[in-house]
């Protein structure tokens, strides 16, 4: 399972993140970006309204074939992380996105909610 990929949030995430079958959590970094402006699909699929996603995704798929990712020039632009943890993953990801990479605040939600569920397994 991923937490998100560089397509979340319609092409507007930097990183690709997924807990690692080898051990850890592993983040992937972006060296390049589109440009704002995508189609917005996300929306349409999460409400269940199939039929427009699949034209919005027609839409979507054109914009991408007309725009070119970008050079982000952030400090950890193409790099690849493996945090051990899941409280090293989520400093991490604070810490990328404090220097300004962009991902969904679902993502942190997720990792916290995982943080405590262990701690609760862990106390019973």
């Amino acid at each position: 399972m991923s937490y998100c990929r560089w397509s979340t949030d319609d092409f507007s995430c930097d990183l690709y993140c997924y807990e690692d079958v080898n051990g850890g959590w592993t983040t992937h970094v972006a060296g390049m970006r589109y440009p704002d402006g995508a189609p917005k699909t996300d929306h349409l699929i999460r409400n269940g309204m199939f039929a427009e996603w699949v034209a919005a995704r027609k839409e979507q798929s054109k914009w991408l074939k007309s725009v070119r990712p970008t050079p982000i020039g952030l400090p950890f632009d193409g790099q690849t992380f493996n945090d051990p943890t899941l409280e090293t993953f989520r400093e991490r990801l604070i810490l990328l996105r404090s220097v300004g990479y962009r991902f969904p605040d679902e993502v942190i939600e997720a990792v916290d909610e995982e943080i405590a569920e262990a701690a609760a397994h862990d106390q019973g």
